[in-house]
């Protein structure tokens, strides 16, 4: 059912405005060239720091670790350190003090027996940070 006679036309063109587009994309174009780093990345350039290319055992001090054992000696535990055995702190801190400043750097460790006081190995640990070790780390013993 028909009630115009007249034929509708349809045939209306949108036209957009490409002006401004152009304009945004050149304007992107711009800030991109201008934010773009043209210069070589930090971390691919050269150090100027000369590094001495040895291995890492050369490099290390040839000086044994400080290594403090708690051990069971006639019937009651005293402190060893290396063939020297010491049953107060006061000797273990003298001791101790005559490590090198390269020694005490590395650190120092206290390796506890079993069965030894508590007290001891507290003591030990403090007479070491006592005496310059910067660090000092406790090792259990197993027998």
């Amino acid at each position: 059912m028909k009630l115009s006679a007249r034929k509708l036309v349809h045939s209306t063109v949108m036209e957009l405005p490409m002006t401004s587009m152009i304009d945004v994309v050149f304007l992107l174009l711009v800030f991109f060239m201008v934010t773009a780093a043209f210069i070589e990345t930090e971390r691919n350039l050269d150090s100027a720091i000369e590094v001495k290319k040895s291995s890492a055992a050369e490099s290390q001090s040839d000086l044994e670790p400080a290594v403090v054992e708690i051990v069971p000696s006639g019937g009651r535990y005293v402190y060893k350190l290396g063939a020297r055995e010491m049953t107060s702190e006061d000797e273990l801190l003298e001791v101790l003090e005559q490590f090198p400043a390269a020694a005490r750097a590395d650190g120092a460790f206290v390796r506890v027996s079993d069965g030894a006081p508590f007290r001891m190995a507290a003591a030990a640990i403090q007479t070491a940070k006592t005496a310059g070790f910067l660090v000092v780390t406790y090792v259990p013993k197993r027998e």
